[in-house]
């Protein structure tokens, strides 16, 4: 339920031929720490040169996130990606509204993000492939500080 399909160190390192021996088509993405850092209204380096990329070879994006509509409209919009906002990972919810608007088969779908326990289980209760990615910047906060303890036995190595 914890293990990702594939893990590399960042989203910059999917690319077209990976996805394509996984029979992918679509991604749902994660937007904190997977595109961009924690509340940070632009997309980390090079994210923009890999969307074109994935969008070249024919592949359909959306952002699933937790966070509320008003942090991730603003987001998307400059990605020019649709979004599902408050979509309560790890719960499949969100996903099989993220699946319904791309028109895709879960079959065909991957889920990239940076959290075990929201989009790694998230994925694997949907029945979806995932690729787990490196946080891009780890948090001491909180909350998340203890989330990323918990989640260190089930980690992959990237």
């Amino acid at each position: 339920m914890f293990h990702a399909t594939v893990a590399l160190r960042s989203v910059l390192q999917i690319q077209p031929g990976l996805l394509r021996q996984y029979g992918i088509r679509g991604l749902m993405l994660d937007l904190d720490n997977t595109l961009t850092t924690h509340d940070n209204p632009a997309p980390a380096e090079g994210v923009l040169s890999w969307i074109g990329v994935m969008r070249q070879a024919g592949i359909a994006m959306m952002i699933v996130s937790n966070n509320r509509s008003h942090r991730v409209q603003p987001f998307a919009a400059a990605l020019g990606l649709p979004f599902v906002a408050e979509g309560a990972k790890p719960l499949p919810r969100g996903f099989r509204l993220a699946q319904k608007r791309m028109q895709l088969p879960f079959s065909q779908l991957a889920v990239v993000g940076d959290q075990i326990f929201t989009d790694i289980l998230g994925a694997n209760l949907c029945g979806v492939k995932s690729i787990y990615v490196r946080p891009i910047q780890y948090e001491n906060k909180g909350f998340l500080r203890v989330k990323r303890w918990l989640e260190r036995p089930f980690l992959p190595k990237v």
